[in-house]
């Protein structure tokens, strides 16, 4: 696929405006209904309202600049790298930023009798809680809903077995009301979906009695949902297609899932960085020593240097969390924390007593302490 900006035939600095003006001008160029219904231009009207709805969008154009169509990927729903956007999407757009049937008829110069076509279904939303473990690896989750199915009965027809919709009467099939008003500058004619077939066409005389004319009935599926490493409480999957039917044999909607993150005891997230809160004893602090600590993945061995300051951060390059785009993995800091005793037994009482009077006052800062030969000193009183 071609560049979007190509594809519309802007600049790469364009501001929203001309982008919008762009993409209406090679739209309309390209609509089948301009085309004989071409699927070459089917295919091409597709192509650019998928450049226009990304370039217009100032998240994931910052996200194409950087990264081309392929850093699209995963970021939640809608084109541009996104899977299943197709041309009820892109009609769907256009319609929504440049008017109604109405619309339609100024720029086509013509004026036709139009069905609206089945309704897509509505989209449902559904929790899905990850730990962190998953996070990291990335997992295929199966979740079940409840949905809207078609209706065995009517196979989503909403009418009787052995029935079937019939020609609206009240708009003779053309899905249309049309109203005629007179003023002092002449006639204008309004167009509404006709008001008793809701603008299908069609009316059902005797409905399925399993749906009561619906066409669709409560169900349950299940849906595997893959989630991409790196992801957080702030995302969501979109699973397009797999929601509720449309009335009488619409389209289905799509499944939104939010993503849910559980705590770790273990960790604090910052990012795609993890830090771990490391107590040690005021002699591991004082004299160094080799711990372990718990990694997102098994455990991790961290040298505590001798003389840390309580609130020093150990950093471990590339042991964090991925990147949600790919682009590498975190760290894990180990914040060093200095535990001290609320209790002594007599030696350790002792023992810090002869520290104590050997030792050098606390300095003003941390920054300005002097280690020469205080170390020594120490490692002499906590053996003698």
């Amino acid at each position: 696929m071609a560049d979007y900006y190509e594809l519309l035939n802007v600049p790469r600095d364009a501001d929203v405006d001309t982008i919008k003006k762009a993409y209406r001008r090679v739209a309309l160029q390209h609509h089948p209904d301009r085309n004989q219904g071409s699927k070459e231009s089917e295919e091409r009207f597709k192509e650019v309202t998928e450049a226009y709805e990304v370039l217009r969008d100032p998240e994931k154009r910052a996200v194409y600049d950087r990264y081309g169509k392929q850093g699209l990927k995963g970021r939640g729903s809608g084109p541009g790298g996104f899977t299943g956007f197709d041309f009820s999407d892109a009609i769907e757009i256009f319609m929504r930023d440049f008017g109604g049937f109405g619309a339609f008829e100024e720029i086509f110069g013509t004026r036709r009798q139009r069905r609206e076509a089945p309704r897509k279904g509505q989209s449902i939303r559904v929790r899905l809680p990850l730990s962190l473990v998953e996070v990291a690896k990335g997992v295929t989750k199966r979740i079940r809903v409840s949905l809207l199915e078609s209706c065995d009965g009517c196979g989503g027809s909403g009418a009787a077995p052995g029935s079937g919709p019939v020609r609206c009467p009240s708009c003779d099939g053309s899905g249309e009301d049309r109203r005629v008003q007179t003023s002092i500058l002449g006639q204008f004619v309004s167009v509404t979906p006709c008001r008793r077939c809701g603008g299908r066409g069609e009316v059902i005389t005797e409905s399925c009695s399993r749906c009561r004319g619906e066409g669709r009935t409560r169900g349950e599926q299940e849906i595997d949902v893959e989630i991409p490493p790196g992801v957080s409480s702030e995302n969501f999957i979109t699973v397009r297609g797999k929601g509720n039917v449309g009335p009488r044999g619409g389209p289905r909607g799509d499944v939104i899932v939010l993503l849910e993150v559980e705590e770790d005891p273990r960790f604090v997230r910052q990012g795609a960085d993890l830090l771990h809160r490391l107590p040690v004893t005021f002699s591991q602090a004082a004299l160094g020593a080799e711990v372990e600590v718990p990694a997102i993945e098994g455990t991790l061995q961290v040298s505590v240097p001798a003389g840390v300051q309580s609130g020093e951060v150990i950093r471990i390059r590339g042991r964090g969390l991925p990147e949600l785009e790919g682009r590498g993995r975190g760290d894990q800091l180990v914040e060093v924390v200095v535990w001290t005793p609320e209790r002594l037994t007599p030696e350790q009482e002792q023992a810090l007593k002869a520290l104590q009077e050997m030792e050098d006052p606390a300095p003003s800062s941390v920054a300005e302490r002097s280690r020469s030969g205080f170390w020594s000193r120490v490692r002499e009183a906590l053996s003698g």
